[in-house]
This record gives C-alpha cells, structure tokens and sequence, in this order.
C-alpha cells in the first residue's frame, strides 16, 4: 500500500517500435491526466526509438543496454546473457531508487527485465499486450505479473484467462476527435479540398514493399487525380524525395510523421501496415483502409490482426508478396467506390475501443490501492 501523502509512482517499460512506445505514452498521459501530481519514470532500450520519442512526450526515460536475440548466430546473441544480467542489475537499482508503487510493461526488449525485477521484489505488475498473438516478453511475464490487459478476444492460448482484462489499445488522444480537422489538415499538408487524399503509412520504422509499390505506381495516382501524403521510414526517405521533386503537385512525402491526427483528418482512404498500434489509430479514426500485414513479424502476427477486421469488412487485405502487383490497383478502385469506402468505415468505427487508456490506467490504480 503506497503511502498516501506522496503522489503515486509508475514505471512504465518497453518500446523497440512506435507500437510499444505510443501506447505506453498514452498510459502515461491518462494517469497525469487523473492524477497530475503522478511520478512517472520510462525505462527503455539504449539505442532504440522509445530514447528519443518518449522524452519528446515530455517524460524522462532511463535505458538499459538490451537487445533482442537474433534469429542467426551473430556478436549480439552471444553478449545477450551478459545483457540480460546487466539489465537485470540496473533495473534492481532503478526501482530501488524510484520506488514505484507500480511497473508497467508494454513489450518490446526493456519491460523484460525491469517487471522480473519488479516482480521479484512483489510490486503490483501489469502488462499489456497489442497483437492478437501474444510477444515473447510479455509471454514470460504472464506469470509474474497481476493483470495483463489485451486488445483481442481469446487470448487465453497465451496467458492464465484469470489475469485477462479486454481493454483495447490505447492510443494517441488528437486522433480520436480528426474528423473534425479536414480543412486545418488540408492546409497543414498544402493540399486541395477538391481532390482525395491517400494516405500511406509503413509503421514507425517504414515499410521495403510498400515503399516500392508506391513508387512503381505513383504515376497512376497522380495521373488518376488523387493526392498522397506517404510516411517513408527514415532508410528509403531520400530515394522517395527524388520522387517527390519529380511530382510536386499533390505529393507530400514525410520519413515521420509527427501530426497524425491530421494525417488522418486528410485522408479518404489509407494504406497501412497491420501492426497493432495502426488499426486501433484507423478504427478510432474510422478510415477505409487497405493492409498489407508485414511477413518480418512473429508467428505472422499482422496477418492475423489484418484478418480480425477483414471478416467483419471492416478492411481490404493485400499480402506482401502480392503488393507490387496488387496494391495501387486496389487503392485506386477503393479510392474511386464511395459506396465502398462509407461500409468499410462504419464495420472498422464499430471496433474501435476509445476507452482503452482510461481502462487499463483503471486496472493499474487497483492494483496499487
């Protein structure tokens, strides 16, 4: 029981991808919006995104030198014990240091070690889990912690049923109201309000084969009268700036983008990756979206978030290998069938969750009371 003169205090671990880490921003900014005065530390993965993207959220963030273990032999997984033990000593120091009334991890290479440790010294615990096919790190947790809050029905195949709380994803705040910002969204872009705008998104990291297919057939989209705003990932973002000299009328190329919310509020249809973090930001913000779920995950895991909207056409799928041929022709048919694109919008609207951060900051201040 913390004690009740000082503010609560949270640690909050995890991140590797944008995932992770909006999720985990989200948390936090629904504790400080129920209790201001709430402490709360990040613990990330020296080198990784969350380092520089959770301090730009306003919240100080310490790293642990761990890494994931690689699929080949390389210099990495034969220093990962050493990580492993290294981490697990700082995140000892951490806590004992931050005294937090409770951890929190959101998957992803960090929140490993800081909930083992955590854990072992019997502070209240929980995970949260964004695929529809549980994470390694959070599937080694499931035993340790208290309550592990989920995104989709039946994950009782990777964790005790007795822990699950169906909570949803949480996601950034300002999406959840861009409906309302079509005009300041077209102007943020330089973009007319008499043509439709697609919109592509490869996830945090950026995407090889939509980036490629997007600019075999980027032609066609001009051509065909539609306008672009294309988040590249930083690797192909200056071979795609070449593009964008070439077709300056209508095409907005980003290697991040910062503003989704008007992202959103802009486009009529969009092209995303299936990650978990992206189809609760298209559910809340009710787009007609095409996926193309990432083949370098998990036991395929974006496939099976794709197909959870798919069979409730909610959304249209097309797989990676099939992208070069298949993906501008489904974004132009989409793009030109508004009958089409209102059903895909009222199926994914019913399933958004916009409660999610409220819920699961609710299961956290239980755990501590």
């Amino acid at each position: 029981m913390p004690d009740s003169n000082r503010p609560y205090r949270v640690i909050i671990s995890g991140g590797g991808t944008g995932g992770h880490i909006y999720p985990a921003v989200a948390i936090a900014n629904q504790i400080k919006a129920l209790h201001p005065d709430a402490e709360i530390l990040f613990v990330g993965a020296i080198g990784r995104m969350e380092m520089t993207r959770v301090p730009e959220a306003g919240y100080k963030i310490v790293g642990l030198w761990i890494s994931g273990l690689q699929r080949r032999l390389t210099l990495d997984n034969l220093s990962f014990p050493l990580k492993v033990i290294s981490s697990v000593r700082a995140s000892h120091k951490i806590i004992k240091e931050f005294k937090p009334d409770a951890v929190v991890g959101v998957g992803g290479y960090a929140s490993g070690p800081l909930l083992y440790a955590a854990t072992a010294r019997k502070i209240p615990a929980l995970i949260q889990e964004q695929n529809s096919y549980a994470g390694i790190t959070n599937k080694l947790l499931a035993k340790r912690v208290n309550k592990i809050c989920v995104a989709y029905p039946n994950m009782e195949a990777f964790f005790p049923a007795e822990k699950l709380v169906l909570t949803g994803n949480p996601v950034r705040s300002d999406i959840m109201d861009s409906h309302l910002k079509r005009s300041e969204a077209l102007e943020f872009f330089n973009l007319s309000a008499d043509k439709k705008t697609i919109l592509v998104i490869g996830g945090s990291l950026g995407a090889r084969t939509i980036n490629q297919s997007i600019a075999a057939g980027l032609e066609q989209i001009t051509k065909a009268g539609y306008q672009l705003i294309w988040q590249t990932g930083r690797a192909y973002y200056p071979q795609a700036q070449e593009l964008e000299a070439k077709y300056k009328e209508g095409v907005r190329i980003f290697d991040f983008i910062r503003r989704m919310d008007l992202a959103y509020a802009a486009a009529d249809v969009v092209i995303s990756r299936a990650g978990a973090l992206s189809i609760s930001e298209l559910c809340l913000a009710a787009k007609p979206a095409i996926l193309v779920p990432s083949p370098n995950v998990a036991e395929d895991h974006q496939t099976k978030n794709a197909m959870a909207l798919v069979q409730q056409h909610a959304a249209l799928l097309v797989r990676d290998q099939e992208a070069q041929q298949q993906l501008i022709p489904a974004a132009l048919r989409l793009a030109e069938n508004e009958q089409e694109q209102q059903r895909l919008a009222q199926n994914i609207r019913k399933m958004a969750r916009p409660n999610a951060a409220a819920d699961i900051v609710n299961e956290l201040l239980k755990l501590i009371k």
